[in-house]
């Protein structure tokens, strides 16, 4: 016999209102795609420096036709991000946008990150197949993942790595100074690394990575640069076979992307020297949905954990731990890895991440 289940009537003005934020967000996510575009194409950059200027006047100082820049322009007329005189047919970029809109803005480039939607997007049928299907997504199917990626972190640590983030280490710089040997597990495009072994002539630093453009990148830079004390190779950090080898070793949003997450950390735990120290970089948040409510960017971070870190994982035979993992999770497998002390701190320029702090004790 089927019990019937009691429907609550529907609030009008609930479904009305939520209508509306539906409409809203498909509005803002076209602005989103807009503004990917004028970042990619350097056109807020052109518009910060000309107070009120013709689509064709944008158009040739940034180099790109003016009647894709003419429709770019309404588009964010209309969205209210630039303000134009229908009179003199002009447009201005103010300040106070600009603000965060351009590569001036380093860390607080908003612009930047508005690359990501479209990027996880490539990716977008090949999901929908894995929720019917299971199994995951190839690393391969984000054709400029690094590219976007590298361009996001490097705002962060051209601004921050070496007066903020290392110092967060009690002792760190002046180790760095003195001669130290230094792994980046999951260096991606090396940027990181690079900037480490410019800084600190002294050490000796190391960057895994399974990517080989990534690596590829990461060895150009480091020539381009001249740095004899800086090496990349291409390695599956998960297998890594090194043991008390580093005084410092560095993981930058890179853990939960791993197939085996719990095995990186332990492989790190081994390859770390008894008196080193392990510094963490990975996202900010709660373990549990609920806590993660209101938090800053909460959905756009659970999207790319769906669209790109989790299915990932999985589409290597990985645990697919996604990346919203949350603290708790984070602090209880360092503890199973074998790390005794882990202090979590965190820094103005990099709100959405946690820097872990962690010794074997």
């Amino acid at each position: 016999m089927t019990t019937q289940v009691q429907q609550r009537p529907m609030d009008e003005r609930r479904a009305a209102a939520f209508a509306d934020r539906m409409v809203g967000a498909v509005d803002a996510a076209s602005l989103v795609l807009q503004c990917s575009i004028g970042d990619q194409l350097g056109l807020f950059d052109v518009m910060a420096g000309l107070d009120g200027a013709t689509s064709e006047q944008i158009a040739q100082a940034a180099g790109v036709r003016e009647r894709y820049v003419r429709e770019w322009l309404a588009a964010l007329t209309v969205a209210g991000v630039v303000e134009h005189d229908a009179t003199a047919r002009t447009y201005r970029l103010p300040p106070e946008h600009a603000a965060s809109l351009t590569r001036a803005a380093g860390p607080d480039d908003l612009a930047r990150l508005c690359q990501c939607i479209p990027m996880l997007a490539e990716a977008e049928q090949l999901v929908v197949q894995a929720f019917r299907s299971g199994g995951g997504v190839p690393y391969t199917a984000f054709s400029r993942f690094h590219a976007v990626m590298a361009e996001d972190s490097a705002a962060v640590n051209d601004a921050s790595l070496v007066g903020t983030i290392l110092p967060l280490v009690p002792g760190c710089p002046d180790r760095l100074t003195a001669g130290i040997e230094v792994a980046d597990f999951g260096c991606g495009s090396g940027h990181a690394v690079n900037l480490m072994a410019r800084a600190f002539p002294a050490s000796r630093f190391v960057g895994y990575d399974f990517s080989p453009e990534a690596i590829g990148r990461a060895r150009a830079e480091a020539a381009a640069w001249g740095l004899p004390n800086a090496r990349f190779e291409l390695q599956d950090v998960a297998v890594l076979d090194r043991v008390d080898a580093f005084d410092l070793i560095t993981a930058f949003d890179t853990v939960h992307d791993q197939a085996q997450p719990g095995q990186v950390l332990a492989t790190i735990a081994r390859a770390l020297r008894p008196d080193g120290v392990f510094l963490m970089v990975d996202v900010t948040g709660s373990s549990e949905v609920a806590d993660n409510v209101g938090m800053p960017l909460a959905t756009f971070l659970y999207t790319c954990s769906l669209l790109h870190c989790m299915p990932v994982s999985l589409g290597l035979d990985g645990v697919g731990l996604g990346t919203m993992w949350g603290r708790q999770t984070a602090l209880r497998m360092l503890g199973e890895a074998g790390f005794a002390d882990v202090e979590v701190r965190e820094i103005e320029t990099d709100p959405q991440n946690a820097y872990y702090v962690c010794t074997l004790g």
